[in-house]
């Protein structure tokens, strides 16, 4: 007999399967096509730099002033509550109160991206937008994190959530392999011996950037560049998914199904 638990991993694979089926080809955009001649060619450097300071700067110094923008201790006594309830329970409702309460989170943070992405683009601010978008697309990761019963603040969690940003923005063959190398490191979560956050923080803020380029340079031409900043919604949207994703199998690994031994056999 199929247990709650085994039915709630069924279905976190099939919503994963179906992220990697959407991610398996990308196709240029025209608006891309349009843009390709007119952006400069070190504006890649540019993003690429700050979007490496942005991540250095929070980890570093904004974590702190992150928190301040939600109820840590109430989200991660509430997780407690329903973990309790979901191990007690074991049925399927409970289970599946736990992701919808980490997907309501993302959701709140990508309307608040979306917003602020188009009045930055309004007023012909890109480049300048990169600290604000890193600063809540990780808010919208750091929620997730507690409302699945995990934190964001030690190397081995700032490692997965930067795997996790980098993965999310591939597309085909590469993006099966992220997504197999992130699934090992669930299995057996241990920094690599050669983890450097420094470089890891470098290859995560190039996938952003090269996924961004062409929405950022749009993004700083005032009026129009609104088209460009509403893509934040759009990135934000594809990194908290999968985000949200990966920590639901993490934490259906990391528990076990009290009366059926383990669910994920």
């Amino acid at each position: 007999m199929t247990t709650p638990w085994q039915k709630e991993w069924n279905r976190m694979q099939r919503q994963e399967y179906e992220y990697l089926q959407k991610g398996r080809f990308r196709k240029e955009s025209r608006l891309n096509r349009l843009l390709e001649k007119h952006v400069p060619d070190a504006l890649q450097d540019k993003l690429d730099l700050a979007f490496s300071k942005a991540f250095e700067l929070i980890f570093e110094k904004g974590t702190g002033v992150i928190e301040k923008t939600y109820n840590k201790n109430g989200i991660e006594e509430s997780f407690v509550e329903e973990r309790e309830e979901a191990l007690s329970r074991g049925d399927r409702e409970s289970l599946r109160h736990i992701s919808n309460k980490a997907g309501a989170a993302g959701g709140r943070n990508l309307l608040f991206s979306g917003g602020a992405g188009i009045g930055m683009g309004i007023l012909g601010v890109g480049l300048p937008d990169i600290p604000l978008f890193t600063a809540t697309m990780l808010k919208g990761i750091y929620e997730i994190a507690l409302h699945f019963g995990y934190s964001y603040d030690t190397p081995q969690e700032k490692y997965f959530i930067l795997r996790i940003i980098e993965a999310s923005l591939c597309c085909g063959k590469e993006l099966d392999e992220q997504n197999a190398q992130i699934n090992r490191f669930l299995d057996r979560p241990e920094l690599p011996k050669d983890y450097d956050q420094h470089a890891q923080i470098r290859k995560s803020s190039a996938a952003l950037s090269t996924e961004l380029l062409y929405m950022k340079f749009l993004q700083g031409v005032p009026v129009v560049g609104a088209v460009g900043g509403a893509y934040d919604a759009i990135y934000m949207n594809k990194i908290t998914k999968y985000a949200q994703l990966k920590y639901h199998r993490r934490f259906l690994i990391d528990h076990s199904d009290p009366l059926d031994g383990p669910a994920l056999a």
